[in-house]
């Protein structure tokens, strides 16, 4: 296992609780505590930091994907395609959903959405984000 293994299963481990704690327990106060600060996506961000500082070639195969010759997508395509690519776009991601995905938690006890919404867009927030966030536009757009 090198580092790039342990920032991935770290990157994907550390959303787990809060993950957890909003989708069976979304009423509690000790959910809305544990969400209250920036600790359910700071683990993540600080990983994708890690990985660029270990490998900064990363970052710049990122952005020099457009000098490509076959192309920007080709080349991003390739910056990606590396470990530290694969990593700290996961990283990225598992940060971004988890980011997004308490934003739907929080709008569906503001709008006091039935639980059975609540649990399945937070469920889909973090496994399919844009499926969370469509079954939550769409309940909130059929309850007015």
């Amino acid at each position: 296992m090198d580092i790039y293994d342990v920032s991935f299963i770290i990157s994907t481990l550390w959303v787990g609780p809060f993950w957890m704690a909003m989708l069976l327990n979304p009423k509690k106060e000790k959910t809305k505590k544990l969400l209250s600060g920036p600790w359910f996506f700071i683990g993540p961000i600080i990983l994708w930091f890690i990985i660029m500082c270990y490998n900064p070639q990363g970052l710049i195969d990122l952005f020099s994907g457009s000098s490509n010759s076959l192309g920007f997508i080709e080349g991003l395509a390739a910056g990606l395609a590396t470990k530290a690519g694969i990593t700290a776009t996961w990283a990225h991601m598992v940060a971004g959903d988890i980011f997004v995905t308490r934003w739907i938690w929080r709008k569906c006890l503001e709008t006091n959405s039935p639980i059975w919404i609540v649990r399945l867009s937070i469920f889909f927030g973090v496994m399919l984000m844009p499926v969370g966030l469509g079954i939550f536009a769409i309940s909130n757009f059929l309850k007015k």
